[in-house]
């Protein structure tokens, strides 16, 4: 029992910033889906429909590149005069989606009000329309409005349990940064003096014997 008291206090010593970090940032995620302004989005449909039968792959490949241009200046020049937003505002409120496989583009409209993202979305498909069918013959498609805008009913966003969620998510994230960049305490490891050097001996010399041709010379 003694060792799991230590252990659980070494671990709440040690990671103490993440049991701290993980319900502020759940409370500032709450706290910011609370104060966040809503926003709402509404979804237009429009199908592009082929002159001649039995090119529905073509189609589908108009279907994507108009749905590129959704959002582009020559299309929104004439939704901005409806909407009574500036190009550059309508841009960032309307965008552009396709399936790879469908005739369709999905236009959706976001606002802070439920209408005008319905009228965002429909004035940037109406547009979308006119200017694709201008060039109808050489393309051999058209475009034709499949589904209005409908009115939602909640906002998209703020979400309060997605916002919390990400809010904990960011503090278990800080918290295990603090940890992991906190530097552990080293012991000090202690000083050691060097051994003096010893003492060099000198071997004695020795004497190498005569040899019998030298006592000989000496006689």
């Amino acid at each position: 029992m003694s060792e799991l008291r230590r252990t659980v206090r070494t671990l709440s010593r040690r990671w103490w910033p993440v049991a701290v970090a993980v319900p502020l940032g759940a409370v500032a995620g709450a706290g910011y889906a609370a104060v966040a302004h809503p926003s709402y989005a509404a979804n237009s449909y429009v199908v592009v429909v082929p002159q001649t039968a039995g090119e529905a792959a073509t189609a589908v490949n108009f279907a994507q590149a108009y749905g590129r241009l959704a959002g582009q200046p020559q299309v929104l020049a004439a939704a901005a005069a409806e909407t009574g937003h500036s190009v550059a505002t309508l841009a960032g409120l309307v965008s552009g989606t396709t399936s790879p496989d469908a005739p369709v583009i999905d236009i959706t409209g976001t606002s802070r009000r439920p209408e005008d993202a319905v009228r965002n979305a429909d004035a940037v498909a109406r547009s979308l329309v006119a200017f694709a069918n201008t060039s109808s013959k050489e393309t051999g498609v058209r475009l034709v409005p499949l589904a209005a805008a409908a009115e939602p009913d909640a906002p998209t966003t703020p979400s309060a349990a997605l916002d919390t969620a990400v809010g904990a998510a960011a503090g278990v994230l800080l918290g295990t940064l603090t940890v992991l960049t906190r530097r552990r305490p080293t012991p000090d490891t202690p000083e050691t003096t060097p051994a003096p050097p010893r003492p060099r001996t000198e071997e004695p010399a020795t004497e190498e014997p005569n040899t019998p041709q030298e006592s000989g010379s000496r006689r």
